[in-house]
């Protein structure tokens, strides 16, 4: 590509492409082409004027080679560029802010008194028209109030005022649209379904493959748990699927062959078999703003408070015009009243604010799905985490194979792993993980597999029973037993490691030794959790007393349950909140489901299964678990904002309607000056939020 250097400094350079005119798609795949460059710490493109400012790190040798090579037809450089950046949205707007402008300008240079007075009169109509509407419901908003300063306006004949309202009007609607629209889109390209892979059905077996390996009219298989990666229909099976994400129904929906399934939705319970009709990726970005589109209705308290407010205000601030007219007779003072009403700017700024402490914590790995769940984190005394998988690393490794009544070890760790890929959970993956180590590959051998929650998998190998899960299920729910004479081996098993138990045909088979190595942050998080003003941390597992007990007291925790099923993790929170406590749960597993919707926030991790993902009410990166100190912090900084905002809007506007009411403002001042301090709040809110910074233990 050829350009040209118009300004250089130390690690900044602005450059001009030489072509005649630039598209905003190629404006996009310079850009995205640019930032995929390690060398590059930021870049802005101009498809305007042709023109990019690039900020680097090293030579800058680097940066005229890549710009050389740069190619806008290239498939690797156009593939670079997300589905929706943001850059015809800005334009969209910006075009309308300018014919705007423009269009004022030219009316009032060209277009003669008595047609544009004409034009006043007939722009009026859609403002009075609103007015009465809201009046003829019995409501009095900030449609009634500018209705009547621009009808009082026309009938004293001051037809510059009127027109001049509309006007401003008319500018802070765009800017308000564009301000909300940004704030999702900005959001939304953070944000994507998180499936990577699906069982795909071939010639009788199941393959797991990537989704984007899919075609249409491929069959993939779907059990408990899981997320269905694709649009389609149900071939075979049935499944109660959870589809809240995309629908917003609260009960799960019962689905069997030839029933409608969309991506992005889970299966609570069942198996179902599901024909592809649409390929990976298909509306997924529309979905997405759906969903943050749907998340703004919940409100935390603070932002429903503000909105009660702003619609309460209306009603006084037009009797305080009446009052003002009949006090002084001065219309102008009475519309200098009407110009500034606090809605405009409390019900911009506060959605405004959630929005974008949800876009900082989707940058920091945290997905959070409506601003009431963002307040109940700040607001959270209490803090309950399962421990396999979130106190515990998401990776458990196996680390012995004891086998029974004379079977092989590998053969058994074989046979694990084939029933364990079927439903991916921690200890799952360290199974199938430890055979693929070994290089045991398995055909699909077994019958259907059942999914017992927080037990075990239950199928049929060969007509015999086969089950895999937690001492409780193997030997007391299924009844198996030991072997005889292997008696004093069970008894002398290792007890530092979690056990998986393998039993087939009613005989204990195996048990698998495995490590749950606990978080090396986990102990720091619990500090950092108790000054952040949380002053209770509950660690609740299903694993026996010994090793619950060891974790616990390296970890720090103030209370512990363990061997507890999932409807104990539900009723202990009941029981918090009925002592007047907020609660979160952290968890990542089904079994972790009942007490992640009971929770006044409920987070799941990553890494975990779908349906807990689903359930949740806020996901965090498997990462480390530093994102909650970092979601403690945006939560509790976002409530600040929130309610400075609430303190601001009322105090300048109210100030301006003193203005206005003694004369020094006229009414044309107080709707621009309303204006500007509106868009000037929400374009604060719209920053990142200060002192969510998150000092790590290593650092």
């Amino acid at each position: 590509m050829k350009c040209s250097i118009l300004h250089e400094s130390a690690g900044r350079m602005r450059i001009h492409i030489m072509k005649y005119s630039m598209s905003l798609d190629e404006a996009d795949i310079l850009e995205y082409y640019l930032r995929s460059k390690p060398f590059v710490s930021d870049v802005r493109v101009y498809d305007r004027t042709g023109d990019a400012v690039v900020t680097y790190t090293g030579g800058r040798s680097e940066v005229i080679n890549a710009l050389s090579r740069f190619r806008y037809d290239d498939p690797a450089n156009t593939a670079l560029v997300p589905e929706h950046t943001g850059r015809a949205l800005s334009r969209e707007y910006e075009d309308k802010l300018a014919w705007k402008v423009i269009g004022r300008v030219v009316r009032k240079a060209v277009v003669p008194v008595p047609v544009r007075t004409a034009l006043c009169i007939l722009r009026s109509l859609k403002y009075i028209i609103e007015g009465i509407k809201c009046l003829l419901k019995g409501k009095i908003e900030v449609a009634v109030l500018d209705a009547t300063a621009i009808g009082v306006s026309i009938l004293r004949g001051d037809y510059d005022t009127a027109s001049s309202v509309m006007f401003l009007l008319g500018v802070g609607e765009i800017l308000d649209e564009w301000t909300h629209k940004k704030s999702v889109a900005d959001l939304a390209g953070t944000m994507s379904l998180g499936v990577d892979k699906v069982w795909l059905m071939k010639d009788g077996q199941e393959i797991l493959v990537p989704v984007s390996d899919v075609q249409q009219g491929d069959c993939i298989v779907v059990r408990t748990g899981g997320m269905i990666a694709l649009d389609g229909r149900v071939v075979s099976g049935e499944a109660a699927v959870n589809q809240a994400s995309i629908t917003g129904e609260g009960l799960p929906v019962s689905k069997t062959a030839d029933s409608p399934v969309y991506a992005g939705t889970v299966v609570e319970e069942g198996m179902i078999v599901i024909s592809v009709e649409k390929a990976s990726g298909t509306g997924r970005y529309d979905r997405i703003v759906k969903m943050i589109e749907e998340s703004e209705k919940l409100k935390s308290a603070a932002e429903d408070k503000a909105s009660h407010i702003a619609d309460g205000l209306v009603p006084y601030s037009l009797g305080a015009t009446i009052l003002t007219y009949l006090i002084t007779g001065n219309a102008m003072k009475a519309i200098a009243i009407l110009m500034v009403d606090f809605s405009c700017a409390l019900k911009l700024a506060m959605p405004i604010s959630v929005l974008s402490a949800m876009r900082e914590c989707s940058r920091r790995g945290i997905s959070v799905k409506g601003g009431r769940f963002l307040e109940s984190v700040a607001e959270a005394d209490t803090i309950v985490f399962d421990k396999t998988g979130t106190l515990t690393y998401a990776t458990p490794k196996v680390k012995e194979v004891i086998a029974f009544g004379g079977n092989d070890a590998d053969e058994m760790l074989r046979l694990a792993a084939c029933l364990e890929e079927h439903y991916p959970h921690s200890m799952a993956n360290a199974v199938v993980g430890e055979a693929a180590a070994r290089g045991l590959d398995h055909d699909e051998c077994h019958s259907h597999v059942e999914y017992v929650v927080a037990h075990g998998i239950s199928s049929t190998v060969d007509g015999k029973k086969v089950v895999i899960g937690s001492y409780h299920f193997v030997f007391e729910d299924e009844n198996c037993v030991i072997p005889e004479g292997d008696e004093e081996r069970f008894a002398a098993m290792p007890g530092e490691y979690s056990h998986l138990y393998l039993a087939v045909a009613g005989k204990l088979a195996a048990v698998i030794c495995i490590e749950d190595p606990l978080r090396e942050e986990a102990p720091e998080i619990v500090r950092q959790l108790h000054a952040l003003g949380v002053d209770k941390v509950v660690m609740m597992t299903g694993d026996s007393k010994r090793t619950a007990k060891a974790v616990a007291k390296r970890v720090g925790v103030d209370e512990l349950h363990y061997e507890v099923l999932p409807e104990d993790k539900a009723e202990f929170i009941r029981l918090e909140h009925q002592q007047g406590r907020k609660v979160m749960m952290i968890g990542d597993g089904v079994n972790d489901s009942p007490a992640l919707s009971e929770a006044d926030a409920g987070i799941a991790i990553s890494t975990g299964a779908a349906i807990a993902r689903e359930i949740a009410d806020i996901t965090v990166s498997a990462d480390d678990l530093y994102a909650l100190i970092g979601l403690r912090k945006i939560s509790t900084s976002l409530m600040k904002r929130i309610h400075w905002n609430y303190r601001t809007i009322i105090g300048f506007n109210l100030g301006l309607i003193v203005l206005g009411v003694m004369g020094i403002l006229p009414p044309t001042t107080s709707a621009l000056l309303h204006n500007a301090s509106t868009l000037a709040i929400g374009m604060r809110s719209m920053t990142d939020l200060p002192d969510t910074e998150v000092k790590k233990e290593a650092e």
